[in-house]
This record gives structure tokens, sequence and C-alpha cells, in this order.
């Protein structure tokens, strides 16, 4: 899920043919329930991990991580930053990949999904401009981690994952952590969750072919949405939509990136 070169007028022109696709394309029929597997409660404080030993090594990695790959790459938002070098990323990693945990790139977490370059996070989170007391939904919990930095900035945070046991092994990872205020749901991202809309902000961690159109009824007005969109790895861009208080949608073409494919159900 790392940002790649590709040539912009070809990807804006892909863009112009997908990204709103979904409200003319077929649109499957309503997905299966999603199932609750961690229930959050809103709190007008932020989630705070409880104090846990850690190896200064950890601490001393993550802190030239924030600092070498976000902060000198432009995420200038003190908030982000700040909660970046305080959420355990090793916590979020195969046991097998902990000695990269904090290297700049993504890496796998199993079946077939990846655990997000800490800069990509840090951009989408900042992009959003998160504010305490928003509602905001990921779709695509893979191990916790995007999840976990938001939890840390909104009042409450819903997170659909369509891989049952990575949304198992997320759910249990958040709580072990401490976090209270984080719903994590096994379903269809594509749908979103109605049953907590409208939020203040959306964040897609998986590559759709188009906007789906049920995320954009979800989005309050005054609301954001960063969504990776492309057919492929090498014509996906990530674009930040915005819907003002009347709900006319703006979207713009931020960067070109590379993520895994919105997975759907079957």
């Amino acid at each position: 899920m790392t940002a790649i070169r590709s040539n912009r007028r070809a990807a804006i022109a892909c863009l112009l043919a997908l990204t709103f696709a979904g409200a003319i394309a077929s649109q499957a029929s309503a997905a299966s329930p999603a199932e609750v597997l961690l229930q959050g409660e809103a709190s007008q404080k932020n989630a705070r991990r409880p104090a846990s030993d850690e190896d200064r090594r950890l601490r001393d990695e993550r802190a030239a991580m924030v600092r070498t790959q976000i902060a000198a790459r432009g995420v200038r938002n003190d908030a982000v930053l700040a909660t970046m070098a305080r959420v355990p990323r090793h916590e979020f990693v195969p046991t097998a990949e902990l000695r990269w945990a904090y290297e700049d790139g993504p890496l796998p977490i199993g079946h077939g999904q990846t655990i997000s370059q800490p800069y990509i996070v840090a951009f989408m989170t900042e992009i959003l401009r998160v504010e305490p007391n928003d509602r905001v939904l990921e779709v695509g919990t893979g191990s916790g981690y995007q999840v976990a930095i938001l939890a840390e900035l909104a009042k409450e945070v819903v997170s659909i994952e369509i891989i049952k046991p990575l949304a198992q092994s997320a759910a249990k990872r958040l709580e072990r952590l401490g976090y209270r205020n984080i719903t994590v749901l096994d379903g269809d991202g594509y749908f979103g969750w109605e049953s907590a809309a409208p939020y203040d902000a959306i964040v897609v961690t998986a590559a759709a072919t188009h906007v789906p159109p049920p995320l954009v009824a979800q989005l309050k007005p005054g609301g954001r949405m960063a969504i990776p969109v492309g057919d492929t790895a090498w014509t996906q861009n990530l674009l930040l939509i915005e819907k003002d208080k009347e709900g006319k949608l703006t979207t713009r073409n931020l960067i070109p990136v590379r993520f895994v494919p919105l997975t759907r159900e079957r």
C-alpha cells in the first residue's frame, strides 16, 4: 500500500471513468448482515492505551519512523504525529515480521492482505481532518493499526473487515490494547454500516474500482472520505471526497498509490 509513480494524465482519465461508476453500475443485492465482533462505546474523551512495559529500542524506532518517514515527507498535523509516535505498530504485525515493524513499507499480515506503509497511514489520517467529537468509518480493518490511530483522535470509530479471521484477530488485539471506542464488524465494507451513519469521515484501506454509493450516502454533510480507486495497482489514485453542507460532492486526486483490491462478498 505504498505511494507509487504513474502517468498522471492517464490516471486522471481513468479516474473520470471509474470514480462514480458505481452510481450506474449494477449494484449487488443487499449484503449479508455484518457481525459485531467488538462493540465500542462513544466517549467524550479519546481512547488511550493502558500503560505497558515496552522495550526502549521499539520506542526509539517508532520515534525515528515518525521523524524520517512521516514528518520529513510533509505530514504536519501535531495530533497525527503524536498518535503515530504513541501507537505501537509492532503490536499489529505478525511475529515473523516484527523486525521490520518500523520500516518504511507495507508488511504482509496473511490472507493476501497487508498493513499499510506508516507514511500512507499518517497521510490518509491527516487529510481526513479528524476532530475529537467525530464518528469515523473504516472499510478494511486488516490488523487494526489504522483504526487504532483513528480511535485516538475521534470520539468513535466503526471498522468493517470482510475476511473473518482478520476481523476476529483485530478485535481481540484492539480489546487487549485497551481501546474502548472501536466497533469491529465482520462484513462487506462496500455497503458501510448504516446503523451508525452518518459519519464525519470515512477511510477505505483497499482499492475499489469505483466509489461505493452506499459510502457516499453515509457521509455526513461536511464530511470527508479518503479512498484509493483504480482497476489495477498501476492505475490507482488516492481520492479525497468532500461533501458540503448542501450535499454537493467535490473530488480531488491526491497521489498515486498501490493498495490490495477491495474484497467483496461472493
